[in-house]
């Protein structure tokens, strides 16, 4: 097996950058927040000076920048100890987010008491106003990323503005009208958090049965370190839902001096949903279970859609279990004709390779959209392929011409019998351009990027060389999330240079979701001219390993396996789509309420 020639050298792992790069939002490092605390807190103190006669230096310390530094250190353990978690960037990165709404609250206040000096309320008031909108962003916070508990996380939340109204005490003396109003308005603010988390949690209540909004903790830290107690959590939530269906799973290998070089894994399974979960991260899951035994294994997508992701780690493990069991029962072929990759037409959807008795099919729509395949064209297509030529298809979804919403083929629709008059066609090209003689087979592999920074996989680049039929053919393997339209265009000259045909190709592994933007197609974070240049030199160590081979084909088919089944993608994002939306009019209703009732009772007690 060729080794690994590690990252790419042109551009080098950045210090610090975590492997799976960063779901949807990274708080700033602890010392950048900390820094940006003391500024905010020196701009708050300003607020209240020249008014409190004290040095300002003293009064900084003691009512903003101490009580929100003690409030940084003292909430993560605070946090764990009552059962949640709150790492101390995120700690520090909440307490400056307090700070930050509580700035344009103060100077408005200052503002209006400029202006109307006989009827804002004195100063003394405006501690207990902002321990109102610290306490209810702190507690929205805390119950969804630390532990979905009001009682567990009420005394955590309600840490730095008491902090802050102690400190304040210790230079701007506290009133018994400054202590009504603090015990009126905290109520206040935690009724009104308790309703913005109680209706953002309707809608996957509502479709779901589980609040979603405790399942925001598990879900950082199944991203951040794979936490085992998180990702059995998640796992949960979708085995609920999940359906059993029978799900087809094959396996090309080629057998080099009796051991098998390189496995083509084409499990019927859809590589999500997200992260590390269920059958997402499928490339990288397959090939160690698989083990040393199939040599090195490529995964490519197969025709399928989220209605065949896997929710939980046992089912990946009965796929991985079928597939070693047809490892050894990979038969000789029959037939010693073999076909490089052909093309029945121009703009066909599909390009056959006669293998023995396999024949391997690419399905791509490039250079327009192509995207996910529903799994009842793909199986009429193998089961009419096999019962008319009697021929083995191992049918791939080549999934790399990317344009957001487009390209999927749906059954029934004029792409699904168009892709079958193509596949019979690309089929009956192959066998009548194969040839008897020796097939050669040489494979090689790139590992080493970043998820984050370039938007590939942990599988990194494989590529695959076949020489037969008088030709010699490529296949580059991605492992990612497909191409940005125009990428491949791009690609496959460089290929051309190395063999006669040529396809790139990627494994839809849904992994590379959990960074900033979500989809992270290929081409938007590593550069395409980087991406040929990677591709290429794969490919040609992939060919400088070429050794006669024998195609072997095995496959079946394992019953009751559980999946997502049909439509759940499209209720979840339904309901992740309410829930945002539900939270997008409720999170600034609360905060106006919280601050007009606030601001009624300051008035009163003036």
């Amino acid at each position: 097996m060729p080794a690994d020639n590690g990252p790419p050298p042109a551009v080098p792992p950045r210090p610090g950058e975590a492997h799976r790069g960063s779901l949807l939002f990274r708080a700033p490092p602890a010392p950048v927040t900390l820094g940006l605390i003391v500024l905010v807190s020196a701009a708050l103190a300003a607020l209240y000076w020249p008014r409190i006669g004290r040095p300002f230096g003293e009064g900084l310390l003691l009512a903003f920048a101490g009580p929100a530094l003690v409030a940084c250190v003292v909430t993560t353990p605070l946090a764990r100890a009552l059962g949640g978690r709150l790492e101390f960037h995120r700690s520090v990165f909440l307490v400056f987010s307090v700070l930050l709404l509580q700035l344009p609250l103060a100077a408005a206040w200052r503002g209006a008491e400029a202006l109307w000096p006989r009827v804002a309320p004195p100063l003394v008031l405006l501690a207990p106003f902002l321990a109102g909108p610290a306490f209810w962003f702190r507690h929205l916070t805390l119950y969804g990323v630390s532990r979905s508990s009001h009682a567990r996380m009420l005394p955590v939340s309600l840490l730095h503005p008491l902090l802050a109204l102690l400190g304040l005490a210790a230079v701007l003396p506290f009133t018994a009208s400054a202590l009504e109003a603090t015990i009126a308005i905290l109520p206040i603010a935690f009724v009104c958090a308790v309703g913005v988390l109680t209706a953002a949690d309707r809608p996957i209540e509502r479709e779901f049965h589980a609040s979603g909004v405790s399942l925001i903790r598990p879900l950082l830290n199944h991203v951040e370190n794979r936490d085992e107690e998180a990702t059995r959590t998640l796992e949960e939530f979708f085995l609920r839902s999940a359906v059993l269906a029978s799900v087809r799973v094959s396996l090309l290998g080629f057998v080099r001096s009796g051991r098998v070089h390189v496995s083509v894994a084409l499990p019927a399974v859809h590589p999500g949903p997200f992260a590390s979960l269920g059958a997402s991260d499928l490339p990288r899951k397959l090939s160690r279970l698989l083990g040393p035994d199939a040599g090195t294994v490529l995964v490519p997508h197969t025709p399928c859609d989220h209605d065949l992701d896997l929710p939980s780690r046992a089912e990946v493990e009965r796929l991985a279990e079928a597939s070693r069991e047809l490892l050894g029962r990979l038969a000789p072929p029959r037939s010693g004709k073999a076909s490089p990759l052909v093309s029945p037409r121009p703009g066909s959807l599909a390009r056959a390779q006669l293998l023995g008795d396999v024949a391997l099919v690419v399905v791509t729509q490039a250079p327009q959209p192509t995207d996910d395949i529903a799994y009842s064209v793909a199986d009429r297509i193998v089961r009419e392929i096999a019962r008319e030529e009697g021929l083995q298809v191992a049918l791939v979804d080549a999934h790399n011409s990317y344009v957001e919403g487009q390209g999927d083929i749906s059954f029934g629709s004029p792409a699904a019998r168009q892709l079958e008059a193509d596949v019979r066609a690309a089929v009956v090209a192959a066998r009548a351009a194969a040839r008897d003689g020796p097939i050669e087979v040489g494979v090689a592999s790139r590992a080493g990027y970043s998820i984050g920074r370039d938007g590939i996989g942990p599988e990194g680049i494989r590529a695959l060389v076949i020489r037969a039929g008088g030709a010699t053919t490529g296949y580059v393997l991605v492992d990612g999330n497909n191409l940005v339209l125009g990428v491949r265009d791009r690609v496959l000259p460089e290929l051309l240079g190395v063999v006669d045909v040529a396809e790139v190709l990627t494994t839809d592994n849904h992994v590379v979701h959990e960074v900033d933007g979500g989809i992270n197609p290929l081409g938007e974070r590593y550069p395409a001219e980087l991406l040929a240049r990677d591709a290429k030199e794969v490919l040609e160590r992939a060919r400088a390993d070429l050794g006669v081979a024998e195609a072997r084909f095995a496959t079946t088919e394992i019953a009751d396996v559980k999946v997502l089944g049909p439509g759940y993608t499209a209720r979840l994002l339904t309901s992740l789509g309410d829930t945002l939306s539900m939270f997008a009019r409720i999170f600034p209703a609360s905060l106006a309420l919280m601050l007009t009732s606030s601001l009624v009772i300051a008035l009163l007690l003036r």
